[in-house]
């Protein structure tokens, strides 16, 4: 039972950051571990409500309320018990994703607007982030082996949450299961696109320690469509599941994007992590001492800010094509408990740099060696009113203004076309993605998709529940006589309950 006075004795607090002159002058995450103190205050704020609406916000169907309780009177055990019901891995998601869960608590109702303020929603991602670290503390995260096996084996392409967590639901269930990742190491967008002060490492390798105690095979170094065909997997694999992610950047036009120097942001990332993990000796695209701009508002250009703080920048500039969005949730437009459209400030945001809302660059302007140095840009207005995104500038606003490095964080346009899609005669879809049936299953037999493939570029917290929800389709096509946990049945059991 929650404590019935809790969100009247404390308000929201979320967990501090380290200053800012101390955390860029390393890669270690910005967040403080949260004090115990904190989250018992916290967790007491989670109200019995009827109808915990949390869960409409989680597409995991978290069971919120369960372990916020749990997590408030100190039992841990069974705290964390009650997160791995629903989430292969709340150290990632607690730390990852943007908390839909939160803008739809019950406490935000009363809110201002913003579930971000003082008061509002219960700090739901600090709570999840503190049991499952306090459980590693504790030695409490143990493996989990099948105790037989079906001697049915399937191949997972792709190492990112999606793949993970169907190899881990899979693994459990008694199939083997190996993971194939082209990278040095498993991790996907986790391991080399998102950087280490949003997360570091060393919570997905423990992971992966724990899925190899499981069973769980990875094969790195492996690019599957050339080192490996379709048909190999088909000759080694009853089934494959395609969690490939949606890495094909989004591009722009505008005059000036051959010159050197701009590049698409994940470039930019993936090389200065790989410098973070000791893979490499100096990062390929490097702002030292360089005018930065990034072109894009959102998670990943606020990765690339980061990025470029640390690395040294001269200056960096961050062009949003939309209006500054207001501070406090509109409920006319975005009425409780949905995700409102609110102005979100990164970690990054507060390390420098400027931020140019309703702004689009018109063009890049080179030196005589064919690299970019500048920029011209101008305020617009976008209309959408006939059906397609028209951009338009707002006269007398044009600026120039230095640019040595250009970095494109404008969205990703679906999968790769990859050989191994062609190989399993696989086509994408108009939006760039795999389309599968109601079971998960693509048009090639045996052959699942999901995560990011499936879905297009979204939320950590969606990778990992059409992971598990692929997992227990691969497991029905492969004759299992149990059902593992869905996430669409774990949410509606949760709001029957």
């Amino acid at each position: 039972m929650p404590d019935p006075s809790g969100f009247l004795n404390h308000g929201r607090k979320v967990v501090g950051k380290r200053p800012v002159p101390v955390r860029i002058l390393d890669n270690r995450e910005v967040y403080e571990r949260t004090s115990a103190k904190l989250v018992t205050e916290q967790a007491s704020r989670c109200m019995d409500c009827g109808i915990p609406f949390c869960h409409n916000g989680c597409p995991l169907g978290n069971r919120i309320p369960e372990w916020n309780d749990l997590a408030r009177t100190g039992r841990w055990d069974a705290a964390i018990e009650q997160l791995h019901a629903t989430n292969n891995f709340p150290e990632f998601t607690g730390r990852l994703c943007p908390a839909p869960c939160e803008a739809s608590c019950v406490l935000g109702i009363g809110d201002a607007g913003s579930f971000a303020d003082s008061v509002g929603a219960v700090t739901i991602k600090n709570i999840e982030v503190e049991i499952i670290d306090r459980a590693f503390d504790d030695d409490n995260v143990a493996p989990r082996p099948a105790s037989s096996s079906t001697g049915k084996s399937v191949a997972v392409v792709g190492s990112g949450p999606a793949g993970l967590a169907a190899a881990q639901q899979l693994a459990r269930a008694g199939h083997a299961v190996t993971v194939y990742e082209r990278d040095d190491a498993p991790g996907g967008l986790l391991r080399y696109g998102i950087p280490d002060f949003k997360i570091e490492k060393d919570k997905i390798d423990r992971r992966i320690v724990q899925m190899e105690a499981e069973g769980v095979e990875f094969a790195c170094n492996v690019n599957v469509g050339v080192d490996l065909t379709a048909e190999d997997l088909r000759e080694r694999h009853d089934a494959v599941v395609l969690a490939v992610g949606a890495l094909e950047g989004r591009e722009t036009d505008q005059s000036g994007r051959e010159l050197a120097g701009i590049h698409q942001a994940m470039e930019h990332l993936t090389g200065a992590n790989q410098v973070v993990a000791g893979k490499a000796p100096f990062a390929p695209i490097d702002a030292n001492g360089k005018h930065v701009v990034i072109i894009g508002g959102g998670d990943t250009g606020a990765d690339c800010l980061g990025v470029a703080h640390r690395q040294g920048a001269a200056s960096v500039r961050q062009l949003d094509l939309y209006p500054t969005p207001p501070t406090d949730r509109d409920a006319g437009k975005d009425p409780w408990p949905t995700w409102p459209v609110i102005v979100r400030n990164y970690p990054a945001h507060e390390e420098g740099g400027e931020r140019n809302y309703a702004s689009a660059a018109a063009e890049f302007i080179g030196d005589e060696h064919g690299h970019v140095r500048q920029m011209r840009f101008s305020e617009v207005t976008v209309d959408k009113s006939q059906g397609r995104r028209d951009i338009i500038p707002v006269p007398g606003t044009e600026e120039i203004v230095p640019a040595d490095l250009v970095l494109l964080a404008i969205g990703f346009a679906g999968t790769e076309d990859q050989p191994l899609l062609r190989q399993f005669e696989l086509e994408r879809s108009r939006r760039g993605v795999i389309d599968c049936g109601d079971d998960w299953q693509t048009d090639s037999p045996g052959v699942f998709v999901a995560g990011d493939a499936h879905r297009g570029a979204s939320l950590i917290v969606w990778a990992i529940a059409e992971g598990r929800a692929a997992a227990a389709a691969v497991h029905r096509y492969l004759g299992g006589r149990t059902a593992l946990p869905s996430p669409v049945e774990a949410s509606a059991q949760a709001l029957i309950a």
